[in-house]
């Protein structure tokens, strides 16, 4: 990438650069529009609410399941900054339970909101990532993508719809000079955990076995999965496209024995 940038100052490593993070009013998405700001981005945040969003960044409405109105706000996003460089497609929803328990319409819903929508939002952002001196897309996938997790059918099938699509797009766009990587969270602290331990009937108990699943003994948090995304998404990382960083805690590869 050109750049006049002093090296040796990575707080500002994205400086110049303009980023749409989806899904980023709250949780995880919050967590990685305030990261991508703080390396010297400008960040756009698009997301079902946007009235919610930090004041630090541009803000539109925008569904991922609805092309128009994906087109509209990546566009309103390009116009304002005057150029794309990252994208990083955070929006998704969960789905409970095993193959019986989702009827065909949420099994749609689900995919086209989880996996469809990133390529909806990349498709409408490609004009001005093509040109971009540094362009990245990062997608946020999931431990549940790799790991047979019990009653998350759903859920899990589009995640690993997620990694794959990441490698394809991956091969799909190198030649062009747009990296395009994943990012796989354990099970984050965030609101959607949170909501799903309020309504669970013991949700102290449901809290630590979730905790005790990760090897490290915690949730994870959503700056730590901000910080895998920053390294994704930055010129730092020229050479990494077409893979995913686990950020669990070892979930995904270590084998502990019992305490």
């Amino acid at each position: 990438m050109r750049s006049d940038r002093d090296p040796a100052t990575p707080a500002q490593e994205l400086k110049g650069l303009a980023a749409v993070v989806t899904g980023g009013a709250s949780g995880i998405g919050a967590a990685i529009a305030a990261r991508l700001h703080r390396a010297g981005a400008r960040v756009a945040v698009l997301d079902l609410d946007p009235a919610g969003v930090d004041e630090r960044f541009a803000a539109f409405c925008a569904d991922v399941s609805d092309r128009a109105s994906v087109d509209a706000a990546v566009r309103a996003a390009a116009e304002r900054f005057g150029r794309l460089d990252i994208v990083v497609n955070n929006a998704g929803i969960g789905a409970q339970g095993d193959i019986t328990a989702n009827d065909d319409a949420e099994w749609a819903r689900v995919l086209s909101i989880n996996v469809t929508g990133i390529a909806r939002v990349t498709s409408a952002a490609l004009p001005w990532l093509r040109s971009s001196p540094a362009a990245a897309v990062c997608n946020t996938a999931s431990i549940a993508a790799t790991a047979g997790l019990p009653q998350r059918a759903l859920y899990s099938a589009s995640k690993g719809a997620v990694v794959a699509l990441t490698r394809a797009m991956a091969a799909d766009h190198v030649r062009e000079g747009i990296r395009v990587n994943a990012v796989c969270p354990g099970t984050a602290d965030t609101p959607w955990i949170g909501r799903l331990l309020d309504s669970a009937p013991d949700p102290v108990a449901e809290r630590a076995a979730l905790e005790a699943r990760q090897p490290h003994g915690r949730l994870v948090t959503a700056d730590e999965v901000a910080a895998a995304v920053l390294y994704l998404v930055s010129p730092a990382a020229g050479s990494t496209t077409g893979t995913f960083v686990e950020v669990d805690g070892g979930m995904s590869g270590l084998r502990l024995r019992p305490q």
